[in-house]
């Protein structure tokens, strides 16, 4: 579906000088600086995969998403979209993917949802029947019924996002492009909004890529990430494996019936000096582990012979610290 083939994009920036002799210096200036936004990114996408596509600000997530939907022409490498070269052909391609921009809307902020929605349809040349088909899809999975005939600008943040989403696939797109779907919005409608992507993914097959800073967007929804960082590609792979091999520090915390020390528990570590640690705090005792050296069954039996627990809770590593981690040290 989606072919990538190192990629580069680079900006030509004037060259800054300091001080007010060096704006004004700066600003009749020839001189200028290259900057790498892009820097031979590669990867492939099938057909009705859902990926993740994360990094930090600056990363180039957006240069690339850019260059994808043909908005931006690459220095150097290539794309194809289902078969098309985005930036040749940007109305065809157009017809075959949608956008949701968490901070920006595709909808006419005066008219009525329903109308931009007939207009979208026009726009596209969406058949009637198919048109009828695709809102009823999209009001059942979306909840859409309650506003459609509101103003576009009288709409909570929840209903536009879920509004937008909507507009985004009136032409049943090959491809989706999510930028931040869910920023902003409370846990409920968030939930919501990831349901509806999940639905629309398996109905219709569409091929979705989310860039997003709330990650728990990515284990949602996501089965595959590719982690950007200064223009270069950082990982690419499944979820399950980066927290197979980043994401092996899992975390107990134990409730004891009294209150505990620390010295009366560090025997614990015997198990794994290493990579065990201990903190006490009145009666719970929070156990730190690799859970590739030992399990939490090891640990709550060793407990168990010493001590009346009350309860236990078990919490393995986030994708969130994952991706801290990759950013500090790389892969």
């Amino acid at each position: 579906m989606i072919e990538v083939q190192n990629l580069k994009r680079e900006f030509k920036m004037n060259k800054k000088y300091p001080g007010f002799r060096g704006a004004i210096k700066s600003f009749f200036s020839r001189e200028y600086t290259i900057k790498t936004a892009v820097d031979n990114i590669s990867f492939n996408i099938a057909d009705g995969e859902v990926v993740g596509y994360i990094g930090a600000n600056g990363a180039g997530k957006s240069t690339t998403i850019k260059m994808m939907t043909g908005i931006l022409t690459p220095t150097s490498g290539s794309v194809l979209v289902n078969g098309i070269v985005p930036y040749e052909k940007r109305q065809e391609n157009a017809k075959n993917i949608g956008v949701v921009f968490g901070q920006k809307t595709q909808l006419w902020w005066d008219l009525p949802l329903s109308e931009t929605f007939s207009l979208l349809r026009d726009i596209y040349d969406v058949e009637e029947k198919a048109f009828k088909e695709r809102m009823d899809f999209l009001n059942e999975t979306l909840g859409l019924e309650d506003f459609m005939l509101s103003p576009v600008r009288t709409l909570s943040l929840g209903q536009r996002m879920r509004a937008d989403l909507a507009a985004a696939f009136i032409h049943n797109p090959k491809v989706i492009y999510l930028d931040e779907p869910t920023i902003g919005l409370d846990v409920v409608v968030k939930e919501n909004v990831r349901k509806a992507i999940k639905k629309i993914n398996e109905e219709y097959g569409t091929t979705i890529i989310l860039t997003t800073h709330d990650l728990d967007d990515i284990e949602e929804l996501c089965n595959r990430i590719i982690i950007i960082d200064n223009g270069k590609k950082i990982y690419d792979g499944s979820v399950s494996k980066i927290k197979e091999k980043y994401g092996y520090m899992t975390g107990i915390e134990v409730q004891m019936k009294e209150k505990v020390e620390l010295q009366e528990v560090n025997f614990i570590k015997n198990l794994d000096a290493e990579n065990i640690e201990i903190k006490t705090v009145d009666n719970k005792v929070n156990i730190n582990f690799n859970k590739n050296n030992i399990s939490a069954a090891d640990i709550i039996q060793k407990l168990i012979g010493k001590f009346h627990i009350l309860d236990f809770s078990i919490s393995e590593t986030s994708i969130e610290d994952i991706v801290k981690k990759i950013y500090r040290s790389g892969v």
